[in-house]
């Protein structure tokens, strides 16, 4: 699809590129880097001594296989790119970056050079640190059944930082939206030992004092031979369908 519209004559496009807040370099068929835009300059301080390279000005004129540890690879992909290519990659074990290729044609579809962009640029340390909140947010996920009610299914193996990360998940959903009801499924649990016991008897008196009931459902017949050490004042139900009439039965008082 062709471009549509003109650029204004007092806009130059080195100043453009310097605008949009990313940060680009561009190089040409060679894939020597023969330009970079502020916001890219900025980065490169820091990756320069990296590479050993004392100035960022330095890399202008480098070839980009300078900094791949395999250079064969890198220049397959570009040979053969003619659509834009988009990869996560890991600069030194240090920074972590969505690196963007975009080949610049001509009027007659042949490539002239290569638009580069990186971003969303973090430390490896962050990406770490990210990359555990999702997996911990996963390990307890929350599904909105009801008006009032939550469902928690929760699966695998169950530790004490996981059931920290329960209640404490729990709680800030059930205050913040008021919630009466939480549906806490237990049948794709490995084993029910000592922190789960623990976690739900805790979860329990903590949604008890925000005005929220907790129910437990799919109790395995497994799971049943350990569960009579549980507070007796817990509903619980062999099936999801059982805990949800419990709850219709409850909200039509």
């Amino acid at each position: 699809m062709d471009a549509v519209g003109r650029m204004p004559k007092d806009i130059s496009l080195i100043h453009a590129l310097n605008s949009i807040g990313e940060n680009v370099i561009v190089a040409d068929l060679d894939y020597t880097i023969t330009w970079m835009n502020v916001n890219a300059v900025k980065l490169f301080k820091q990756i320069a001594p990296l590479y050993d390279i004392e100035q960022v000005s330095d890399m202008i004129g480098m070839n980009m296989n300078r900094f791949h540890r395999n250079p064969a690879h890198q220049e397959y992909i570009m040979k053969n790119l003619d659509e834009v290519h988009k990869t996560r990659i890991v600069i030194r074990d240090t920074l972590v970056t969505d690196i963007i290729i975009t080949p610049i044609k001509g009027s007659d579809g042949i490539a002239e050079g290569y638009v580069i962009m990186l971003q969303d640029v973090t430390t490896r340390a962050e990406e770490e640190r990210r990359n555990e909140k999702l997996i911990a947010e996963l390990s307890v996920p929350i599904l909105h059944i009801w008006d009032n009610t939550i469902a928690l299914p929760l699966v695998g193996s169950f530790t004490e930082d996981r059931g920290k990360a329960l209640v404490s998940k729990v709680l800030e959903e059930c205050t913040e939206k008021n919630t009466e009801y939480v549906l806490l499924a237990l049948n794709g649990l490995d084993e029910y030992d000592d922190a789960l016991q623990y976690s739900i008897r805790y979860l329990y008196d903590c949604l008890k004092l925000v005005g929220t009931e907790c129910i437990i459902v799919g109790i395995t017949p497994k799971l049943a031979m350990t569960f009579g050490e549980v507070d007796k004042n817990i509903s619980t139900f062999s099936t999801a369908h059982q805990g949800l009439h419990y709850i219709i039965s409850q909200s039509a008082k």
